[in-house]
């Protein structure tokens, strides 16, 4: 074929060692996904439909939704266990044009901003403890706050972390996702043995929710972003042993455990506060230990919630960088973005870039952030069109070795597509000038494209002539 013309001539690309296990590939899905969300979304939640029984509703609809689109991965990952998840997978069903515009999307602003907000997050959360009061105060002689400051070390730290090799971040995850796991079953544990808790709240109700379908579709997004994260394991593909079986373990197995720590969490804080109370409460979580155990119990739920961002934000990183690595290999993007570190086997340029990135995003936080959270349909957007592909791959390549097949094909991928549609559609119309920026983004990468294109030729196929 002619496109394997070029890697005759060329030293064939380096591959990132496979070093992950099931159990750290299912700690990148807990330990990304399990972020702040899940100590605050109770609030939104209620306030939109007014009833414990609605929000569990929300929850359970959200987890499936979010299981469905898990499952349909899995069947892509194991199928293509390449570096750059779904990249790969839209690049062999849609070509390169749609492939390069997913990275770009991912590369310029999603990740970036992911990480500046993560971090950002953490900052504050952190700054509720009295040992860490000075973040909220300014630098002396700079327009800045000290929390910028701190989130800017933060994000270094974990680009470090990674830069000395996904053994070592894989290992960081394991080791704090379950620690983040024990420290929520025991904020879920203080909540129920309390007895200041009762049961009755979970009958309880808000007079003024929104309700009705709006009011359930704004809550079940609201689910959707606390569960948000699962596709990352996808993008670091290329590093997990045996992936057509850690893959689908991790993918189905790290969501259902996250569900049952969500509802375990979300149960504890409605046995502590009633319906009206948690609509009120900036953070839930913090005002249910408040109750059960004073100051003490609201600092270590903070102290919970910052351990839980600090490690979802390894997972960002970790997964961020391995988007254009892929496309540099294929060609699709500046090839110092293939550069693997010799000492370390780590995608050093993508890693360093992506920190650079998110560093000036966090320099300008309060302009940019508005506008990223506008935008974030673009998520939705790809998640979507990476699901379509499913349905292209068995019908172009009947015969290729599926190690996972997602179960109910193909009602449950197309379950996903068509509820993620809707989520889409309900966004875009609802902050319709961030949705315009947000396609403004994505369409920014064609002149990109136009420029790699002319300066590296055609594309090539990396992953595949890689394949174990």
């Amino acid at each position: 074929m002619t496109e394997t013309a070029p890697q005759q001539t060329q030293k064939p690309a380096a591959d990132l060692p496979r070093v992950l296990g099931a159990s750290q590939a299912t700690a990148i899905v807990v330990g990304t996904i399990i972020g702040s969300g899940i100590f605050l979304v109770p609030r939104e939640m209620m306030q939109e439909v007014g009833s414990s029984s609605l929000v569990y509703l929300a929850w359970i609809v959200g987890g499936l939704l979010s299981l469905a689109g898990a499952m349909t991965y899995a069947e892509l990952g194991a199928m293509m266990p390449y570096a750059g998840g779904e990249y790969v997978y839209l690049r062999g069903a849609y070509g390169d044009t749609t492939a390069f515009l997913y990275m770009w999307t991912w590369f310029a602003v999603a990740k970036p901003a992911s990480i500046a907000a993560v971090t950002s997050g953490l900052a504050r959360t952190l700054a509720v403890l009295p040992a860490f009061h000075w973040l909220t105060a300014s630098v002396p002689g700079l327009p800045l706050l000290n929390s910028q400051l701190f989130a800017i070390a933060v994000t270094w730290f974990m680009t470090g972390l990674n830069y000395l090799g996904i053994k070592k971040a894989g290992d960081f995850q394991l080791v704090f996702t379950v620690l983040k796991g024990i420290l929520i079953l025991i904020v879920a544990a203080f909540c129920f043995t309390s007895a200041t808790g009762s049961w009755s709240n979970f009958a309880t109700s808000v007079p003024h929710a929104a309700g009705g379908f709006s009011g359930f579709m704004a809550a079940l997004i609201a689910t959707l972003w606390a569960y948000d994260g699962w596709n990352d394991l996808t993008m670091v593909a290329g590093e997990v042993r045996r992936p057509e079986r850690s893959l689908p373990i991790a993918l189905i197995g790290g969501l259902c455990v996250v569900g049952v720590l969500f509802m375990a969490t979300n149960a504890a804080i409605q046995y502590i506060l009633p319906a009206a109370r948690i609509a009120a409460s900036e953070q839930p979580a913090v005002t249910a230990l408040s109750v059960v155990a004073g100051p003490r119990g609201a600092g270590f739920v903070a102290a919970a919630m910052a351990l839980s961002i600090f490690v979802t934000l390894n997972g960002t990183v970790m997964s961020g960088a391995r988007i254009p690595f892929a496309a540099a290999r294929d060609r699709l993007f500046f090839r110092q973005f293939a550069d693997i570190s010799s000492r370390f086997q780590s995608p050093s340029t993508s890693l360093l870039v992506q920190g650079l990135l998110s560093t000036v995003l966090l320099l300008f936080l309060s302009k940019f952030q508005q506008h990223f959270e506008l935008a974030i349909f673009a998520e939705w957007l790809f998640y979507m069109l990476t699901a379509t592909t499913v349905f292209v791959y068995r019908k172009r390549q009947p015969n290729r070795p599926r190690p996972y097949r997602v179960w109910g094909y193909p009602l449950l991928p197309a379950l996903f597509v068509i509820c993620a549609a809707a989520v889409l559609v309900a966004s875009y119309t609802s902050n319709l000038k961030g949705s315009l920026i947000g396609t403004a983004l994505i369409l920014a990468g064609l002149p990109v494209l136009w420029i790699v294109r002319k300066r590296y030729g055609p594309s090539v196929h990396t992953s595949e002539s890689h394949a174990d």
